[in-house]
């Protein structure tokens, strides 16, 4: 009961925080796409790279057409390719947590260490000025440890919202070999949670242990912070009431459609980039909305996968599913700057909010304010300045999504 009203708290504080344009053609202006974004996205950030159109930030000539990174979608990857990201997840899983010993007793692998940093800094990088900016850094530190330490050859896939409406048998959850693993058992009917604005999200076809495909029978440690499973499935508290104590217990996931059905069409993901022309509301709207939270696309994404971890906003990363979503909230921002060509050099540097969720009138958010991964970040790449992730092809970053 406790970790509810937390979690309506949290919700409620992030609440305090259309049309669609039309595309030319060569003879009348027809509707645009989804598609025509992300095309016209990707056209854009290779004239950036050279140099044909000008976002205003300095890169590196290491970083051009021939050696940019292309980020796909889960589904487009070959089976091999999705087995390959899967097993180096599971590497990561297993290689030693470097935190210091005793101070994080549920932090027993590298994977851990990556959870760790988001329960540390999650009221500095939800509904603040570092949301987009900070998490964009988290995923490509994630990607770099996959690599580096895993000697994963690919690069972050992400999970298009929009492209499955049966997200439940889809080709990130049917369980198979080449998935990010099944849905979470059938526990059979169980209450589902209000989103703290009169919205009740009801209790999916899953809620128990996962136990087909690469993640089956998963034990996590961490957690939970802020449980939002329902109280009768006993899932048991953290032995600290900080949540960095050893709690093992499975993973569980509770998977369903309704988001995906209602919330996160491609109508829904185009509306939300062209009806929001500056960062501040383009950020906000997608972590909470004040019609509607179910509209809110963050919050989608999370609940369509929900379970323990996946619903607790301190440890959702401990869920593997979580570096997918977030990888889709990047490409969804880099699409809203890098669509419109007239726009880019405008919104690619756009920065707006506070600095702590929680208080709502804490210090704005400076393009050099440093952020924070600890042991998490690249060698030589921690505390690095909120204006180093302006683009995907500046500063340390060089990749695009396809």
């Amino acid at each position: 009961m406790a970790g509810n009203v937390i979690f309506n708290a949290l919700v409620a504080s992030l609440c305090l925080l259309s049309s669609v344009s039309a595309w030319p053609s060569n003879k009348r202006q027809t509707a645009l796409t989804l598609d025509d974004v992300q095309n016209q996205a990707l056209a854009n950030a290779y004239k950036v790279l050279d140099g044909t159109l000008h976002d205003g930030l300095t890169r590196t000539a290491t970083c051009n057409n021939n050696t940019v990174a292309v980020r796909r979608e889960f589904g487009d990857l070959a089976k091999d390719e999705r087995k390959k990201y899967t097993r180096a997840v599971a590497c990561l899983l297993k290689v030693p947590s470097k935190l210091p010993v005793g101070k994080y007793p549920g932090a027993k692998s590298r994977y851990d260490d990556f959870v760790v940093v988001h329960m540390n800094m999650t009221p500095s990088v939800h509904a603040t000025a570092n949301f987009m900016h900070w998490h964009r850094y988290y995923i490509w530190a994630y990607e770099t440890a996959l690599r580096t330490e895993c000697n994963y050859t690919g690069y972050q896939p992400y999970w298009n919202w929009a492209k499955y409406t049966d997200v439940v048998n889809s080709t990130i959850f049917n369980g198979d070999s080449a998935s990010m693993g099944g849905n979470g058992d059938d526990i059979g009917p169980h209450a589902g949670m209000s989103l703290g604005s009169g919205e009740i999200l009801p209790g999916g076809p899953g809620g128990g242990c996962v136990t087909k495909g690469p993640f089956a029978n998963t034990t996590i440690h961490l957690g939970p912070l802020v449980n939002t499973m329902d109280p009768k499935l006993d899932i048991k508290p953290n032995p600290q009431v900080d949540g960095y104590g050893d709690n093992p217990r499975c993973l569980r996931r509770d998977v369903s459609n309704f988001f995906t059905n209602d919330y996160l069409r491609p109508q829904d993901l185009l509306a939300h980039i062209t009806s929001n022309k500056e960062i501040a509301t383009f950020q906000d709207t997608l972590q909470a909305n004040t019609e509607n939270q179910f509209k809110a696309l963050h919050i989608g994404g999370h609940y369509s996968i929900w379970g323990d971890p996946g619903g607790d906003v301190y440890v959702s990363p401990m869920e593997p599913v979580f570096w997918l979503h977030h990888a889709q909230l990047d490409r969804h921002w880099w699409m809203w700057a890098n669509y419109q060509e007239k726009e880019v050099k405008i919104r690619t540097s756009m920065y707006e909010g506070g600095t702590n969720w929680l208080d709502p009138n804490s210090a704005r958010g400076k393009p050099t304010d440093q952020q924070e991964l600890d042991v998490v970040a690249p060698r030589g790449m921690n505390h690095m300045a909120s204006n180093q992730f302006f683009s995907t092809t500046a500063g340390p970053l060089c990749y695009v999504y396809a």
